[in-house]
């Protein structure tokens, strides 16, 4: 679900160090909650994701069109990525950031990992519309179970990338977000159901 920007914001993330001319976009809380050590394991699953195997008939659609749209216009093309039409990101990372790992590569999305901690994770990408920033948490709640926090950060390119993150925001907060956080809650549930050990096992 959606969350206050606050939530993000007041948290020290390293983030905040790399993005100070981006925009907040969204902040949304991610399903399924999981032990202090299982970050990678949902950092995997995210980098993972295919929106063209989607179990969403809707998801699917959309990202075909735009697809599509993207590669009719040159929105993709090679010299519109980042550290091409914009400069990467990780030109601003600061020194110690510079020695982590940088993170997963991603399945079928075009985004590139930046830099990945025990609790924070951060990715970009960039396009003929926008310069983007997808930033994963891993946040404490009061019973000590910890849970994804998902921010996303955009800097449009122009005009024309200001109305086309304006045209697509009720698809993405209507549509895209709420059908990958249910299918991605579906895949947690299920990989942690497939690592419990069974009564048998447990009583063996």
């Amino acid at each position: 679900m959606r969350i206050s920007e606050a939530e993000h914001t007041t948290r020290p993330w390293r983030i905040h160090e790399l993005t100070h001319d981006f925009r907040l976009e969204d902040v949304w809380r991610l399903p399924g909650v999981g032990a202090e050590d299982e970050f990678p394991r949902l950092v995997e699953q995210i980098a993972s994701t295919d929106p063209s195997s989607s179990s969403s008939i809707a998801v699917r659609t959309l990202f075909a069109i735009r697809w599509r749209i993207g590669g009719w216009l040159g929105w993709d093309d090679p010299d519109t990525v980042a550290g091409v039409r914009v400069p990467t990101l990780r030109d601003r990372l600061p020194v110690d950031l510079q020695h982590v790992p940088s993170g997963p590569a991603f399945a079928a999305l075009p985004f590139t990992s930046l830099y990945l901690l025990e609790d924070e994770w951060a990715a970009e990408i960039a396009n003929r519309t926008m310069h983007g920033v997808m930033h994963l948490g891993w946040v404490a709640d009061e019973l000590g179970a910890f849970h994804g926090q998902m921010a996303v950060y955009v800097k449009p390119n122009g005009r024309f990338g200001h109305a086309y993150m304006a045209a697509i925001r009720p698809f993405r907060r209507l549509i895209v977000y709420p059908a990958a956080l249910r299918e991605g809650r579906r895949k947690w549930e299920a990989r942690a159901r497939a690592a419990s050990p069974s009564p048998t096992e447990g009583d063996a």
